[in-house]
């Protein structure tokens, strides 16, 4: 009986919304934004931000859908607690995408509710055969909305280095994954961690998070030639799956960490977002990027990854048309 749930809500919420309706856009290259689906009510509507991303000129949207756990060592992964958009909030948003003329992305992120410094999703060490069960039984959930909502791609995970040499846990998770989900599967692999991942042939493209530090000149050099070696030997197409910079001073050292410093540097966030679409090109180096994350108020006060009311938005769209034939 219990498989039949997934099932049956899916079929609950295509009733509420409707079929899914795909409006090709201009090409293949992923021009597109991330859109954190982090408010703190699970029902929110996030139509106004997916007009927004779409006003910027992007061509995708990377949907993204946070799951808790208690600590590293846990393997009890919390899918439906206040954190957590509800299963309806992401079919909604996913068809929102959609009748915008952008392709949805779908991505699920685990966060640590407890966790020292050093630790978080990327240190988890629970044991794996519960923590794949458990994660498994979210993700098909997931996959399956992603699938009644008509999501181009599907992210399995994002950035957890630790477990990804659990070869054979992540092939049955992929395999679990393909019997309900007919789009495009992806991995978002960490920055200092996507060289080795022994599960990139079981997938159809490989993904990357572009928190790479850039405190020299050519800092792009090196990331730009791994992406180039990981597409031969793969054969499959790279994305970046998160590529932002938070607005604070320590953003060039550390583009990951967006509580490193709290003093606001908005003109350098944009330095930063200028730099990379000017030495990181699609197709040439990478078949796409997001943007990481439209999500939050923004403005230039503040110190986080969002570039909504900040000189970054302007330097972002100009990146996103540039191969559109738009804004040029």
């Amino acid at each position: 009986m219990k498989k039949l749930v997934p099932i049956l809500a899916a079929a609950v919420l295509l009733a509420a919304f409707g079929e899914p309706t795909l409006t090709p856009v201009p090409d293949d290259n992923v021009r597109g934004v991330a859109l954190g689906l982090f408010a703190s009510d699970p029902s929110y509507d996030y139509g106004m931000l997916v007009d927004e991303i779409r006003g910027r000129g992007s061509t995708d949207v990377l949907v993204v859908v946070q799951w808790t756990q208690p600590n590293v060592w846990s393997s009890d992964i919390d899918a439906s607690g206040p954190a957590t958009a509800k299963n309806e909030t992401v079919l909604r948003t996913i068809q929102q995408v959609n009748a915008a003329g952008m392709r949805a992305t779908v991505m699920p992120i685990v966060r640590l509710q407890e966790r020292t410094p050093t630790q978080w999703r990327g240190t988890i060490a629970a044991d794996p055969d519960a923590w794949f069960d458990a994660y498994g039984t979210h993700l098909e959930t997931l996959a399956r909305t992603a699938e009644t909502a008509g999501a181009n791609r599907l992210l399995i995970g994002s950035e957890l280095a630790s477990l990804q040499k659990h070869d054979d846990h992540w092939r049955a998770l992929i395999k679990r994954t393909r019997g309900v989900y007919s789009g495009t599967l992806s991995y978002s692999a960490n920055w200092d961690a996507f060289e080795d991942v022994p599960f990139w042939d079981a997938l159809d493209e490989v993904g990357v998070t572009g928190y790479f530090p850039v405190t020299h000149d050519d800092a792009w050099r090196a990331p730009k030639a791994k992406f180039e070696a990981l597409r031969k030997r793969t054969k499959k197409p790279v994305i970046i799956t998160e590529i932002g910079y938070p607005s604070h001073e320590l953003a060039a050292q550390r583009p990951w960490d967006q509580f490193a410093n709290s003093k606001p540097a908005p003109a350098l966030q944009a330095k930063l977002y200028k730099r990379f679409c000017a030495e990181v090109e699609f197709p040439r180096d990478v078949d796409g990027a997001f943007f990481w994350n439209w999500f939050g108020f923004g403005g230039p006060g503040e110190v986080s990854f969002t570039p909504r009311g900040k000189p970054a938005a302007a330097v972002m769209e100009s990146c996103l048309r540039r191969t559109t034939g738009e804004g040029k």
